[in-house]
């Protein structure tokens, strides 16, 4: 256990600091995207605060990052994953999948690289299908993650290349499906192996989307911004967006990814900076292009205005981003459902909480798993459901049912 110079054992507020600072968010930061004050947090830190309850501790955790409650508390472990994470049913079968090396026989024929793309493409409509998208896109991934391998062994040249960038957008799915679940090993470890098939295929565009989803690792993880922001501006360099649609959508996807990076730490002038480039490069896609399977456009764009003011606790402008954007024409259910969450999160700031448990209903409606596996959605219904508004009390529960968390 931890402990202070004295030998004694750290204190709540010091395990406390200690988080906040890793993970680079100031005390006004962090107190907003829990709905308290900078001199909350201080007063934790300082010890002039006790323990605050389960449904605030269980935020805490989700916005530093933690699994483990006792890396907070300091008791025997607790977990925050019953409340914040849930694992799928078919979670070994990919984390086998993922971790376990199968070796076809030397005469066994590789598949061609068109039909590997064909799957991989099959995977992501799965992805952003309606119905339960995780448990569809689970069935497949344990045989795609074995067959592109063989055929990153097997073939040769060209061939061989595509069959890395198939392989690498397998592992993103892999990181998809993974996220959100009690697993974070698993997702970096995923993160790190697309990075790896995206670079030996000698693609840009390949390693620009893992640099996209490699983001996601490493705020996941608490890493300190500057390496996710040198990581998208590094994969941004390798893209031509003067040229291409291709590279300019994933050049607005990096440029979002450091808005966003920017966002989680609270600086403003750098976050609405790089959104604008996002934004620019969506208006030079036009308002009708959306990317097929990375979803980057204009109302992806705007939908994650949402976001950013969120993460910069800026409740009004996130309400307001949430206000005039219609995601009803985004090609995506999981991407819909996630912003619908976002939004609710927006209102949650500002305490508005019959908005909140009204767009988290939307969402379960629109893709049930990306409710069921969002760590806002679960301990926010958890608190709602046992909380003082007896309005929207009975909702709540009927939620918490559907997607499997105490009430």
């Amino acid at each position: 256990m931890p402990a202070t110079p004295d030998r004694s054992p750290l204190t709540f507020g010091q395990r406390l600091r200690s988080h906040r600072e890793r993970s680079g968010m100031s005390r006004p930061v962090l107190g907003g995207l829990v709905g308290r004050s900078a001199e909350w947090v201080k007063a934790l830190e300082n010890g002039r605060l006790h323990l605050p309850r389960l449904p605030l501790l269980l935020r805490l955790a989700e916005v530093l990052g933690i699994d483990d409650l006792a890396e907070l508390t300091g008791d025997e472990r607790v977990s925050a994953a019953t409340y914040t994470k849930a694992a799928h049913a078919s979670l070994p079968a990919v984390r086998t999948a993922l971790t376990t090396f199968r070796f076809a026989a030397a005469d066994e024929a590789p598949e061609p690289a068109e039909a590997l793309e064909s799957r991989v493409r099959h995977a992501w409509q799965l992805w952003h299908g309606i119905g339960d998208h995780r448990t569809k896109v689970a069935t497949l991934l344990p045989a795609l993650v074995t067959d592109c391998r063989h055929a990153v062994r097997g073939l040769e040249g060209t061939a061989r290349r595509r069959a890395l960038a198939a392989l690498a957008q397998t592992y993103h799915l892999t990181q998809l499906f993974l996220s959100f679940q009690p697993a974070p090993e698993l997702v970096m470890l995923a993160g790190d192996r697309a990075m790896a098939a995206a670079q030996d295929a000698d693609s840009p565009r390949s390693i620009a989307v893992a640099a996209w989803y490699m983001n996601h690792v490493f705020r996941d993880a608490g890493e300190r911004h500057e390496a996710r922001v040198d990581l998208a501006m590094q994969a941004a360099d390798l893209l031509n967006p003067d040229r291409r649609p291709e590279d300019l959508a994933r050049w607005g996807l990096l440029h979002l990814a450091v808005a966003l990076s920017f966002a989680k730490i609270g600086h403003r002038g750098d976050a609405e900076r790089f959104w604008d480039r996002a934004d620019d490069a969506a208006r030079r896609l036009g308002d009708d292009y959306t990317h097929p399977w990375l979803v980057f456009g204009r109302r992806t764009v705007d939908a994650y205005a949402v976001t950013m003011h969120a993460d910069l606790v800026s409740p009004g402008q996130a309400v307001d981003a949430a206000t005039r954007i219609d995601l009803a024409p985004l090609p995506s259910a999981t991407r819909r459902a996630f912003h619908l969450i976002e939004s609710a999160r927006a209102y949650r700031l500002q305490g508005e909480d019959i908005a909140v448990i009204h767009l988290l209903k939307k969402a379960q409606a629109t893709s049930p798993e990306t409710v069921r596996f969002n760590t806002f959605a679960r301990p926010t219904v958890t608190d709602l459901a046992t909380g003082a508004n007896a309005m929207i009390r009975d909702d709540a529960r009927v939620l918490a049912r559907q997607i499997g968390v105490p009430a």
